[in-house]
């Protein structure tokens, strides 16, 4: 499937006209000429340079990977159908739509961006974090940089000691039964040859508390929506837990919140202050 770099360049030009500062949580300075975003601007949306961004709209530069039209389609906020569409002029296949994809779709993406003053992230329903806004960062370490099945929290619970840190140990047992119920769940719904049931069969096979837990065969678990964190500079954090659920993706958003004049809204308030510096050598949450 050959590349249409006339077709590539032009789509991209006008899906970035049509993006402006406010759907992306920028505000709009008085000085602002350029019709929708600039370049630069989506580029950095996209965590790639400039000058590569710019090659594509101009018709030449090496033939983007399906992992760069991803970020694009990703940065420029595009609808699923427009990430396909993005795919085929760059001369891929499109990816496959549903549960298994990390498409955030522009909706769930706009509710994302308008969150910077708020810890908040959004996950896949394996547990795999997507995007988390810089306060979520700051209160639960970059759960993106996690890959292969190390990515699901669920996963890492029973497979990497330090993951359970940040939560108060009185809850432990409650998030083990939770992980495990809700990967049954998902290997029910996707069946036996998904990443679900993967997960399933790499956990038993390392995990006895996991093979302990699996055979109880609860299902039906839900997170409780009082989060109990114990944080790492902050210490103990009770934070209410929101979810917003897109069901094309089967994405959740989630977004934590402190009660008004409570201790735990105060602490909020200094992790705000204080950002991701206080978690810069925690590597092991998420």
């Amino acid at each position: 499937m050959a590349i249409d770099r006339a077709g590539l360049a032009a789509f991209l030009r006008l899906r970035r006209e049509a993006l402006q500062p406010e759907d992306i949580g920028l505000p709009r300075g008085p000085r602002r000429r350029t019709s929708g975003l600039r370049r630069e601007e989506v580029a950095a949306l996209c965590n790639m340079s400039t000058d590569y961004y710019a090659r594509l709209e101009q018709e030449r530069g090496p033939h983007p990977s399906p992992e760069m039209i991803a970020a694009i389609a990703q940065g420029l906020h595009l609808s699923l159908d427009e990430r396909d569409h993005l795919f085929r002029l760059a001369g891929h296949g499109a990816p496959a739509r549903g549960w298994g994809g990390d498409h955030v779709t522009p909706g769930l993406a706009r509710i994302f961006d308008r969150l910077h003053d708020t810890p908040a992230e959004i996950v896949t329903e394996l547990g795999e974090t997507l995007r988390q806004t810089p306060l979520g960062v700051a209160l639960t370490g970059d759960a993106k940089r996690f890959t292969g099945p190390a990515r699901s929290m669920g996963y890492r619970w029973f497979t990497d000691p330090a993951s359970r840190a940040l939560y108060d140990p009185a809850d432990h047992d409650f998030l083990g039964r939770m992980f495990a119920s809700g990967l049954r769940e998902a290997v029910t719904r996707r069946g036996p040859g998904s990443r679900a049931a993967h997960y399933a069969d790499l956990l038993l096979a390392r995990s006895e508390e996991f093979r302990a837990v699996w055979d109880a065969h609860e299902v039906g678990i839900r997170p409780n929506e009082v989060k109990r964190f114990v944080h790492p500079s902050l210490g103990s954090l009770e934070l209410h837990c929101q979810t917003l659920l897109d069901p094309f993706q089967s994405h959740y958003l989630l977004v934590y919140t402190a009660t008004p004049g409570s201790e735990s809204h105060e602490k909020l308030r200094l992790l705000s202050v204080i950002g991701t510096q206080i978690t810069s050598t925690n590597t092991g949450l998420a």
